[in-house]
């Protein structure tokens, strides 16, 4: 028997990777959200899809395993739907508690707001070439051409 190691295009193994992008992820989601690049909510995130799709870099759909909400499953085929035909990038997250710890800081409001969808708007031209950014990206078209078209993150807790 042959133990054989995959590494990606960039020369990491897939737990380098997955850290890499988990990191560059939650580098995306601390630096947008007071910038005013951040949608979260799966209505407020559709209303965004539909006035301007062109907008927005990155999708995330965020649910924990043992989430089986049928109304929720049917919002998140709907949203991909759109993001594959808008050639907007997704990712499926799960760990809701990390999610909401890592966006906690800026929300105002007694309730918490919903997580399930996130969307993150493009940066102002001259952030274009963001490294965080670029590495979320590269996953997702890497994803995509091993025919796995929504990669799923699993955030760790801190």
């Amino acid at each position: 028997m042959c133990n054989m190691t995959v590494e990606d295009s960039s020369g990491e193994k897939p737990q380098q990777r997955m850290e890499s992008v988990v990191e560059a992820l939650e580098e995306i989601l601390s630096s947008s959200w007071p910038r005013g690049r951040i949608t979260v909510g799966v209505y407020e995130a559709a209303k965004l899809l539909t006035e301007d799709p062109d907008g927005v870099v990155l999708c995330l759909l965020a649910a924990d395993d043992h989430e089986q909400d049928v109304a929720l499953q049917i919002h998140f085929t709907l949203i991909q739907a759109f993001c594959c035909d808008n050639y907007i990038n997704i990712l499926r997250v799960s760990n809701m508690r990390r999610l909401q710890e890592i966006l906690s800081g800026w929300w105002s409001g007694d309730e918490p707001a919903d997580l399930h969808c996130i969307l993150v708007s493009a940066p102002p031209s001259s952030l274009w070439k963001d490294p965080a950014l670029s590495r979320v990206n590269r996953f997702c078209r890497e994803s995509r051409s091993s025919d796995q078209w929504v990669p799923v993150i699993h955030l760790p807790d801190r």
